[in-house]
């Protein structure tokens, strides 16, 4: 073993034990399932990012996120999958979602926005599912604005999960996706672009709908246009957009508020059944951490809405 590999070791298990600390449930105990999201070759995948890898987050002040201390990322992912967290046998309600890790279409926040979630949706007897989607943007795929490609793996996980429902315990009518930052407008995109898909079918699972059936959008980023108090291009709200979830802070410069508000009202324009959470004195990156803060009551109130939706029972 090389220093380097030791003193990742040695930090991956200080990181280990803070978040045992940190958080009021456990991770599950069971092995979680990896499945592959494309059967064959990965569409419109061009390669040549090199290997993909774990590393660690920057260094931020509690003036830009909340979790300040560094946590682990995924990057150069070429291969989505799916890594299915089911919860104990005796806590099982049937409902599942997908998870979006952000980290701004360029890495994936796995540990705090993926493993984390996972085990706070176990503890409320939900399937955590998350989402390896491709990072980081391809050459053909512009900063600042959302990446193409990611949206490709969401729409197919969505069909995956939905045909391998009975097989994992789920109800094919309560599958939803979660997503932070970046990964909160994939999850916004997924719920809002379900009508035609942005490849070319390839198999059955890509004949069962790619619909989810809730979604939640956590201080998402890319939802408000540049320098306009509108929706940014791309999206629009169908009128069978399923029921949304939004929370965000307040104080948020990484993306700001605005873009939870202005989805919140183009939602409830178009009729759809919307609930916002907005936090004074909060910044980004949070998670499901829980504190003394009022923000980490976000995932309480997410589990009473998904109870009034009629998605726990």
């Amino acid at each position: 073993m090389t220093l380097q590999s030791l003193n990742m070791q040695l930090r991956f298990s200080i990181i280990t034990i803070f978040v045992a600390l940190t958080l009021p449930w456990s991770a599950p105990a069971a092995e979680p399932l990896v499945i592959q999201l494309w059967p064959d070759k990965v569409p419109d995948e061009t390669g040549g990012i090199g290997p993909e890898r774990i590393r660690f987050s920057p260094k931020l002040g509690r003036k830009q996120v909340e979790v300040t201390e560094q946590t682990r990322l995924i990057t150069a992912v070429t291969n989505p999958t799916i890594t299915i967290y089911r919860p104990a046998t005796n806590n099982e309600t049937g409902t599942a979602m997908l998870i979006c890790p952000g980290g701004g279409y360029w890495d994936l926040y796995w540990q705090l926005e993926g493993e984390e979630v996972a085990a706070w949706l176990n503890s409320i007897g939900v399937t955590g599912i998350i989402l390896k989607y491709r990072v980081p943007r391809r050459h053909d795929e512009t900063e600042g604005k959302p990446a193409r490609r990611p949206l490709q793996d969401a729409q197919r996980a969505v069909s995956l999960v939905r045909s391998r429902a009975q097989e994992w315990g789920i109800n094919p009518v309560r599958i939803g996706i979660v997503g932070f930052s970046a990964g909160g407008h994939l999850a916004i995109a997924t719920a809002t672009i379900f009508e035609k898909r942005t490849y070319e079918p390839i198999d059955g699972v890509d004949k069962i709908s790619c619909r989810p059936d809730f979604a939640i959008p956590v201080y998402s980023g890319y939802l408000k246009a540049k320098d306009k108090d509108e929706l940014a291009p791309g999206l629009h709200i169908p009128t069978n957009t399923p029921p949304v979830f939004l929370v965000h802070g307040g104080d948020d410069i990484i993306s700001p508020p605005e873009n939870s508000v202005l989805m919140y009202l183009a939602l409830k324009r178009a009729g759809v059944s919307a609930e916002l959470h907005l936090y004074a004195n909060t910044t980004h990156d949070f998670g499901v951490r829980t504190n003394d803060r009022p923000y980490s009551t976000w995932t309480k109130s997410c589990a009473n809405w998904l109870r009034d939706q009629q998605f726990l029972k």
